[in-house]
Parts: structure tokens; sequence; C-alpha cells
């Protein structure tokens, strides 16, 4: 079938090709301010861990700098500039922020579609110090200060082809607009020479640095009362339902940690319905009599979060499962981000358009 289908990549290539172009001879015009904007993004179609890798970004920067995370906010309803506040909602902001929110509400967490305004918007009226802006790699018209590219370690885009083909949405070369590359959901323990092959593969530029991030799930948390009343370390038996890109890494490790598992998976920011709450509370009644809990991700907690259909899990143990990213080099990653940050933090506002 793949076969059959790269015509049709081959098409969107010379679109993309030409697009790049477009963007690389001034023709189309990218926006570049003097505050640091930090990129985080990917060529894949999503499930390389965007998310924790911002929240890292968070940890890393929020004590010391006024911090706004921006983004397009997929699968909401409002338009235009949104601030979060404590009245939004999923339907406000999208999941992802909606989650930033809830985890870091001394910080901006800001949606809008025109990236380049919404920067406009955070430096000049808000006050913001630094921008995260979270999956905006293909978005040409900011030329963010310091670009950050994810690739899953088991799916290296070097290894992957253009959508309908394969699973890229940009092509190969955009690479190369990456000064940082970080191979995501790596094993724990890798050797040097493990970790060459893989750069190896991926063919950095001699400005690129590569850096190898691992997964590490944290403790439970409860989102309903019955949760927060049940020892969730004596459970046996697991129902996980989420809706996220790759799910395998979170299957892998409560497969290891319970006796029993069972799943049910829905699309990438898949927005719940009532017949979709009462199919996962139908499987968990039918699972064994043995102690038993339901589980999550914290972004589909945030799509159920003020939901209608919330209030059907009362009486049923439900957890979200948080999940953050360590760095092999933990420390000479996190001297790359500040390095760059201290260089780019000053107090002109001003922001300039290339070819003005």
């Amino acid at each position: 079938m793949r076969i059959l289908l790269l015509p049709i990549a081959l098409i969107y290539h010379i679109v993309l090709t030409i697009r790049h172009k477009l963007y690389d001879w001034h023709i189309l015009k990218s926006t570049r301010f003097e505050k640091p904007v930090i990129c985080v993004g990917n060529l894949n179609l999503g499930g390389t861990g965007k998310t924790p890798h911002t929240e890292y970004l968070i940890e890393l920067l929020k004590n010391d700098y006024h911090l706004a995370t921006l983004s397009s906010g997929y699968g909401r309803r409002s338009k235009g500039f949104r601030l979060a506040d404590a009245s939004c909602t999923y339907e406000d902001l999208g999941d992802e922020p909606l989650q930033y929110f809830t985890k870091y509400p001394d910080i901006q967490v800001v949606v809008d579609k025109n990236r380049a305004e919404g920067i406009v918007h955070l430096l000049w009226e808000q006050g913001v110090e630094i921008v995260l802006l979270d999956d905006a790699f293909q978005h040409r018209r900011i030329d963010a200060g310091l670009n950050i590219l994810l690739t899953d370690y088991q799916h290296l885009y070097c290894d992957d082809f253009l959508f309908p083909a394969g699973n890229l949405r940009d092509v190969k070369s955009a690479a190369k607009r990456a000064d940082i590359i970080v191979v995501s959901k790596a094993p724990k323990s890798m050797n040097e020479e493990e970790k060459q092959q893989v750069a190896n593969k991926l063919k950095p530029t001699e400005k690129q640095k590569v850096f190898f991030s691992y997964l590490e799930y944290n403790q439970l948390k409860p989102l309903t009362a019955s949760a927060r009343q049940f020892d969730a370390d004596s459970a046996a038996s697991v129902l996980l339902f989420c809706g996220i890109a790759n799910p395998n890494p979170l299957i892998d490790s409560l497969n290891k940690q319970y006796k029993h598992l069972e799943v049910m998976t829905f699309a990438d920011h898949h927005p719940y319905s009532e017949n979709d709450v009462n199919a996962i509370l139908k499987l968990f009644e039918n699972m064994s009599r043995e102690k038993k809990i339901i589980v999550t991700t914290e972004k589909d907690a945030a799509r159920l979060t003020n939901s209608p259909y919330l209030c059907q899990f009362k009486t049923t143990p439900l957890y979200a499962l948080p999940v953050s990213v360590r760095f092999h080099e933990e420390e000479k990653f996190n001297k790359e981000i500040l390095n760059y940050v201290r260089k780019n933090s000053h107090d002109c506002w001003l922001y300039q358009t290339k070819n003005q």
C-alpha cells in the first residue's frame, strides 16, 4: 500500500520543497524576535513526545524567567488569541495547552493560530521574557531563535517517508534547520557506541547537537474521589484508555507493573463522547473482580476536565499517569538551553522581520 501511495507523497514533497525555497529565498517572510523564542517540534505526524519535552523546558526556566507557552490549540473551538485562565476548558484551549495551564498556573499559556501575532502580544502586552512554541517547527512564518527537533528512537525521521506513504509531514531536509536534535523515547541505558550509530543515521550538520532522552512515568494522580480512597499500589488489573499518537511506551510500562492489562485506544486528540465513556466503563465492569483501576494520560484527562461525562467515573478509581523526560546528558542539554536564553535576554521589545 505504501508503494502505491509514493506518487502522492512525491507530489507532496514537491509542494513542501517549493514552500521551503520561498522562505529560504526570502520571498515569503519569516519574523525573527529579539527575545528568546524556543520551538519544540518534529517532522512526524505525532508521537515524539513534544508535550513532556515542553514541560521539561518549563521546569528548567519557570523560576528565573517570565515564561509563556504558545500553540495553535489543536482541537479547540475558540478562535484567535486566547490567554488561559481558570474559566478555560478543553474546548477553549485544546488538550495540551490546558494541561500546561493546569500544571503550571504561574506561567502564561496562550493559543493563537497566528503565532507571530501571538508572540507580539506576549512580548508587548504581557511582559513575557521567553516564549516556548509547542509544535511549530513547520510554521516558518516565525524564525525561532532556537529550534529543537524531536525524533522517536524507534521511528527515526531518516527511516520514514512523507505522508501518505509514511508518517512524515515535512521533508527530511527540513531537519537541517534544527539547532538541537533530540532522539526521544530512547532506552534509559545506552553506551556511546549506540548513540553514535543513531547519530550517524541522522547525519547532523557540524553546528547541530544531538541529545538522547527517555521517558519516566511518575506516580498515579487520582482524578476521582473513589481513586483517592483506593490504594492504587495494591491493584492487580488495569484498564488503560488513551487517545495519543503512540501509546506503545505507556502500554509497555504498565505491562511490566501490573498482572493484567486491558487497553482501549482512540485517535490522537480524540474528544470523548458519552458512548466512549460508556464503552470504557462497560469494559471495566467486565474485567475480573480482583483489585482493578482505570488509568489514562494527563492529555486525555485534560479532555475530560469539565466534561459532562467525567461524573460517570465518580464511583470508579480513575487515575492519570504523568510522564516526564530525562536526558542522558542532562547537564549538557540544560547548558545549551540556558546559554541561548542568557545571550538573547535583554530589554529590547522590538522585533524585526526579515527582508524589511
